[in-house]
């Protein structure tokens, strides 16, 4: 037989032994795209002759997201029945005065491959669309529509009735308590005021929630002062002349009479208890049974994200961390937060202890959640009250050095996706009017020292403290007693001495 024979791997005849370290002779040099500076990121706002905000941010690629973000939310119900905006939430994208039904709205965005999506919370309610950016001009006629010409026929109130009223009983029967833990914490933080005020609708005003009502709350606050249009992977030029074209004197479907009764209360922060007793023993995830758990969350006012401690306070949640007990271990986990450290490694009894950091235009709530069996309750709470303490003790450097990388690179994560670019333009500009780019916020996280951890921590502790409990409430100390723990050294809660047992 002959020689094997050779299969040429590569048509390397014309430039034999050519190292791929160096350019190749005869081809053209390559041009690549550079950015001089932070300026090519910017946000760029523009204010419309009505008051209307249109803000947008380059991102290179085929698809854009642009949605209308409104200064309206649960926190504005105060001379209204609670739990509008939970069903404008539901009503959204439906039939509309140039689109007959919902399903009509749905084919359009198909051809331009697009999702809708409308989200509602306390204080902003945002309408937004991810597209194709060829079909801007038909997306932002669409948003208009949308907001501005809703149909409300009465067969769309019947079905968003019967939306709002599977929530809630999703939301009473749900294994994981924490959004009626986060309603409960925020009910007693703020007494029947701004964003105290439920988010939900209650079951009583389902009935009663119609189109004359509607149109009453949208006149006030779906006016064009207290919304922005934003878009993320857009021409800026171009989303002007769209809302220019779509937005700029329209007149909706509410007619045009000037908003009255616009709330401009300032959140008032009044701490307190909301206690739900509720049997938790037959709350199961599966066929095996889950254990029957008290749930406690106890929360302090922080500040608002204008005020200057609005970082210090995001790191000392960073700093605080925490989770569930069955959280694997591993990089990245958030396995050295002080919750985690001093109490779930500690207290092996306990399910959960996780740090929230909410926060609104005009106040902000650090909260821990945590849960353990209903008969270790004083316990937990003297465990939970005693961490609090600590916050305004001493801080250790890498400590705080961990807490502000993990905050750092959480943010510039969040930031590699579109929507969130989006949401945080929208949000930014809706507050304030602009937007501080990732790069400014990083600096700020990065100029965070202990002192200033110290000095938020010892502000807030000299609060009321706020406590939502849900479940076997037997053992709960008195809401004097946690509020005498969180005013003492340690932390401890004054002693009990019971005669019968």
């Amino acid at each position: 037989s002959g020689a094997p024979a050779r299969r040429p791997f590569s048509t390397a005849g014309s430039y034999p032994g050519a190292p791929l370290s160096s350019p190749l002779p005869g081809v053209p040099e390559p041009v690549f795209a550079t950015v001089g500076g932070q300026e090519k990121f910017e946000t760029r706002v523009t204010t419309l002759d009505n008051g209307l905000r249109v803000a947008s941010q380059n991102k290179f690629g085929q698809f854009c997201t642009v949605g209308i973000l409104i200064n309206s939310g649960s926190r504005y119900e105060a001379k209204y029945l609670s739990g509008i905006a939970h069903f404008l939430e539901k009503l959204a994208f439906s039939s509309t005065d140039r689109f007959g039904s919902k399903d009509e709205i749905l084919l359009t965005l198909e051809k331009h491959g697009g999702i809708c999506d409308c989200q509602t919370s306390r204080d902003t309610t945002m309408y937004a669309v991810s597209a194709d950016s060829k079909g801007l001009d038909t997306v932002v006629g669409l948003l208009a529509d949308v907001v501005l010409h809703p149909r409300l026929t009465d067969e769309e109130m019947e079905m968003a009735r019967m939306a709002v009223q599977f929530e809630l009983e999703d939301l009473n029967m749900r294994p994981d308590p924490e959004p009626l833990l986060t309603e409960m914490i925020h009910e007693a933080a703020y007494r029947e005021n701004t964003v105290g005020l439920h988010r939900f609708c209650p079951a009583e005003n389902i009935a009663k929630i119609d189109r004359e009502v509607l149109h009453s709350y949208l006149r006030n606050y779906y006016t064009p002062g207290r919304m922005v249009l934003a878009g993320v992977g857009v021409e800026h030029e171009h989303l002007v002349g769209c809302a220019r074209k779509y937005l700029l004197g329209a007149r909706p479907a509410w007619g045009c009479e000037k908003a009255v009764d616009v709330d401009r209360s300032v959140a008032q922060y009044t701490g307190g208890v909301v206690k739900l007793e509720r049997d938790m023993s037959n709350v199961s995830l599966g066929p095996a049974p889950f254990p029957e758990l008290t749930h406690i969350m106890i929360g302090l006012e922080s500040c608002s994200f204008l005020e200057e401690d609005f970082i210090p306070f995001a790191v000392l949640n960073m700093m605080m961390g925490g989770g569930g007990s069955f959280s694997a271990g591993g990089p990245g986990k958030g396995m050295f937060t002080r919750l985690y450290l001093n109490v779930l490694n500690r207290h092996h009894w306990m399910y959960n202890a996780t740090s929230y950091h909410h926060s609104y235009e005009d106040t902000g709530l650090l909260c821990v959640h945590a849960s353990a069996d209903p008969r270790q309750v004083r316990e937990m709470v003297e465990i939970i009250t005693r961490e609090f303490i600590l916050m305004a003790g001493t801080v250790d450097v890498a400590e705080l050095e961990r807490a502000k990388t993990q905050l750092m690179s959480m943010l510039m994560m969040n930031l590699e996706s579109r929507p969130v670019i989006f949401e945080d333009v929208g949000r930014q500009v809706l507050a304030t009017r602009s937007r501080k780019l990732p790069h400014e916020l990083c600096a700020l996280i990065r100029s965070v020292k202990p002192e200033d951890i110290r000095r938020a921590a010892s502000q807030m502790l000299r609060r009321k403290p706020a406590v939502a409990a849900l479940g076997d409430l037997s053992d709960l100390p008195a809401y004097e007693h946690i509020q005498a723990a969180l005013a003492s050294r340690d932390g401890r809660l004054p002693r009990t001495y019971r005669l019968f047992r």
